[in-house]
């Protein structure tokens, strides 16, 4: 009567006297159809035979009632209950060497597995290495001894009976099990939720951690762009040639040295952010949002302005050092043409201001006119030159010549010092006039003399000055021309000698004459100071300056010949490079949208279209070598190829960012499809249904692009895209839709739109697209699932304590946890009580942590 009541729950009346065997049948009845009610099927058995004390049937009832409320509730991976419990043992004690459960009778024979049980889930309860296979009545009795003084097990068997037996009770044995199993799963469900947690926090501190690296990254390269920048729009110009090459060569340095691990790093920053929010997706956390002026949008915009000023930079510095070259030129030029002048005029002023003409005799003042009208020829003769300084002069003003006051002092004295001497040349020739009256006539062939010597003079300082001067000559062409100007100048050094000679003629016929008729005049010419001494001077100064110009037209011309060469050189190699890296382009684009094979076939084929590209880079550094020589030989332009050093490098830096960002695109594909349990098929019908609303191939979709592609694959968005489509009338579809369960509006598209474009940049990519359509189904945590576990840990309460989360956490998660848990303030909060609740919702984005 005891046991009925204990199953059934309800007190049975006490039998009186005579009236036992009825009141015992009601009893038993009662028990039965409360466990009747439980859903367990008694076969043959009634009140009348447990009554009459049947001991079979008595004892086939309490085996039913243990296999119906001890047993059957026991499920491991949806096995029976018998199967379950197996499992369940053979999982505990696999560890244990000389313990191989198969079956509830023979396997628990010796003792160990009871023991080893026991060790497994309270290891402080036995010394297992001291158990011996040998001894099972020892080892029996320390586990049932161990059981019921520390686990509340009743010793339902005896050691004896078990070793005595060829073949153990199965059903015993079950039972006996059992209550392990049940004393244990409390402990079985903590672990679960504590590695629920572990898991859940080990992920949410690495994303912590990537979060803090992107960040930091991000920091150091915006600090390096906004110190770059600044330098690079530095337009403050040098005033030496020497000064702007050194800029030149600080600028290559920064191209070479500086520049390419900024670039690196700014792949690998995409790279890390791409990844990151891959990871989030995954795991179901929000998508990163980096701080305010550090998106990678933020950095793209500040990388385009440091190029951009960098275009602009190496522009001027170019500018610059061909200004330079033309003011050193025109500057020197200026100088040699000031020297003449300033050493013609010299005491010009004090001739023209001589009053000879008052003392002097008649053939005296004809001679001072004719020498005056001769120095008015030289003078009109010098005219151009004076006319060239100033020019040049302003040229120099006009390009912003670093020494313009000097230059603008001597040419304004210059100008100066010639209107003088115009106005005191017109006033000398006024007095001589007067004076011409009184005077007879002159030796002719003195004034023949002056009249032939003086332009014969000013051609000879003409080509002089020609044949010194300096030339800047930037193509074969041009050296050519001065080369032919030089030979037609040399053609006619003939007839300039012709002339010399005839003013020699001249001269020695006057002394000839002087010489005969003794006139006062003798060895003198009173109409010009150029005596055949400086004639002759001059002209074989001229004939010496001739092989010297010839000399410096060909080594000119060999320089030219030399830069001509560089031209075609990199010409030729910047006319293979420029197209290969295009075409290289074209077929990763091509790659990236295609579907031939697997993700891990097209991830090897990127990763050798990446090897092939960084075997390449050799041939970029040649063609840099090439730049370098023809900057050096101050080249500027080049006819035989339209592709710059600029274009290329440009090109091989976006060749290199595309390959990596189309590699990490395919590992980051690889990771969801494996995370998310996509197959091939899928990826497949995913790609040809992106790629077919991806018009211009661009690799992302469009608002309106994604919207058509989404009712292509059973989404109703809410307008009339679908109506395009050509497949079925417009209700129709609607209906299908809506019977399949998509049926979406405006604001759902929405929705939908902040998920696969969280920063809000207006296009989809097919990472972002694959993300949205594999998350649907996906089977991924919870902030619910996690509180659940929380609670298991916290023993059902509402909150949870410091040292609970330290018994049941690993040090570091469990520390992690208590930094961050707010505490807890409900009704049946004590000191130090943590609110796990909402901790776990801030893990998922649903509150703040």
């Amino acid at each position: 009567m005891l046991l009925l009541e204990v199953i059934s729950g309800e007190r049975l009346a006490k039998p009186e006297r005579g009236k036992m065997r009825v009141h015992k049948i009601s009893n038993v009845n009662k028990a039965l159809d409360f466990i009747a009610s439980k859903g367990v099927k008694l076969v043959s058995i009634g009140a009348e035979e447990i009554v009459d004390g049947n001991v079979k049937m008595t004892l086939g009832m309490i085996w039913t009632i243990i296999l119906r409320f001890a047993i059957q509730d026991i499920s491991v991976e949806e096995t029976s209950a018998k199967e379950g419990l197996l499992l369940w043992c053979q999982r505990k004690t696999a560890p244990y060497k000389n313990v191989n459960i198969q079956n509830f009778h023979i396997s628990w024979k010796d003792g160990l597995g009871f023991c080893a049980l026991i060790h497994r889930h309270r290891p402080e309860l036995i010394d297992y290495g001291k158990l011996r296979k040998d001894d099972p009545l020892t080892n029996l009795n320390t586990a049932f001894d161990v059981a019921e003084k520390y686990l509340d097990i009743p010793k339902m068997l005896d050691a004896e009976d078990i070793v005595g037996t060829a073949r153990p009770d199965e059903k015993a044995i079950m039972t006996y099990v059992s209550s392990f199993y049940h004393a244990f799963s409390g402990a079985q469900k903590a672990e679960t939720a504590a590695n629920r947690i572990c898991k859940v926090l080990a992920v949410n501190q690495e994303n912590e951690q990537l979060m803090e690296d992107y960040e930091k990254l991000a920091s150091d390269l915006l600090e390096w762009i906004r110190r770059t920048i600044p330098w690079l729009e530095n337009r403050a110009p040098e005033n030496t040639m020497q000064a702007m090459q050194q800029k030149l060569e600080d600028f290559r340095d920064y191209r070479r040295l500086h520049k390419p691990p900024k670039v690196q790093e700014k792949c690998q920053l995409e790279i890390n952010f791409n990844t990151l929010q891959t990871k989030l997706r995954l795991s179901n956390r929000p998508a990163f949002m980096p701080s305010e002026g550090k998106m990678v949008s933020d950095i793209n915009n500040a990388w385009g302005g440091l190029e951009q000023a960098e275009k602009g930079y190496e522009e001027w510095l170019l500018n610059e050092i061909r200004r330079l070259e033309r003011l050193d030129h025109l500057a020197e030029k200026f100088r040699q043409k000031a020297s003449i002048h300033e050493s013609w005029t010299d005491g010009k002023e004090v001739m023209l201001q001589q009053k000879d003409y008052e003392i002097a005799t008649l053939s005296e003042i004809k001679a001072l006119l004719k020498k005056h009208e001769a120095f008015e020829s030289d003078l009109a003769a010098h005219q151009d030159r004076v006319e060239q300084i100033a020019a040049i002069a302003q040229e120099l003003n006009e390009l912003d010549y670093y020494d313009s006051p000097s230059v603008n002092a001597r040419c304004q004295k210059i100008c100066d010092q010639w209107d003088n001497l115009g106005a005191l040349t017109q006033k000398r020739r006024e007095a001589l006039e007067r004076t011409e009256k009184l005077l007879e006539t002159i030796d002719q062939l003195y004034l023949e003399y002056a009249k032939r010597a003086a332009p014969f003079n000013n051609w000879m300082e003409g080509a002089m000055e020609d044949l010194q001067d300096t030339f800047i000559v930037h193509t074969i062409e041009e050296i050519q021309g001065l080369t032919t100007a030089h030979e037609q100048f040399k053609a006619t050094l003939p007839d300039a000698d012709k002339e010399r000679q005839a003013i020699l003629g001249i001269h020695n016929e006057v002394s000839k004459i002087v010489q005969t008729y003794h006139v006062n005049m003798a060895g003198t010419n009173p109409y010009t100071t150029i005596t055949p001494q400086e004639i002759n001077g001059k002209w074989e100064h001229v004939r010496q300056l001739v092989p010297r110009r010839d000399q410096a037209l060909m080594e000119e011309h060999a320089r030219q010949q030399q830069n001509e060469r560089l031209r075609k050189q990199f010409g030729a190699q910047a006319n293979v490079i420029g197209p290969w890296i295009q075409t290289k382009m074209e077929e990763i684009g091509r790659i990236s949208i295609e579907m031939h094979g697997t993700l891990e076939d097209q991830l090897n084929h990127l990763r050798q279209y990446e090897k092939s590209i960084v075997n390449y880079k050799p041939k970029i550094d040649q063609l840099e070598g090439d730049h370098q020589q023809i900057q050096e030989a101050l080249i500027f332009d080049n006819k035989h190829t339209n592709y710059t050093m600029e274009h290329i490098r440009v090109g091989w830096e976006q060749l290199l960012t595309t390959i990596a960002r189309t590699i990490n695109e395919v590992e980051n594909q690889i990771l969801t499809r494996d995370a998310k349990g996509i197959s091939q098929e899928q990826m497949n019908e995913f790609r040809a249904s992106f790629n077919h609303f991806d018009r211009d191939h661009s690799g992302t979709l469009g608002p309106e692009e994604f919207k058509a592609c989404l009712i292509s694959l059973g989404y109703d968005i809410g307008n009339d895209a679908q109506k395009k489509t050509g497949m079925m009338d417009c209700e129709d579809f609607r209906a299908c839709l809506i019977s399949m369960g998509y049926n979406m509006g405006e604001a759902e598209f929405a929705r939908i739109m902040s998920i696969v474009d969280p920063n809000r940049i207006g296009v989809v990519t097919f990472q972002a697209f694959i993300d949205f359509m594999s998350r649907e189904t996906a089977d991924t945590d919870t902030a619910d699932q996690v509180m659940a576990s929380f609670k298991i840990l916290a023993g059902d309460k509402n909150y949870i304590t410091v040292d609970e989360l330290r018994r049941e956490l690993p040090p570091d998660q469990a520390e992690y946890c208590i930094a961050r848990m707010a505490p807890y303030h409900g009704h049946d909060a004590v000191p130090g009580a943590l609110d796990y609740m909402s901790f776990s919702t801030a893990l998922y984005g649903e509150s703040d942590l």
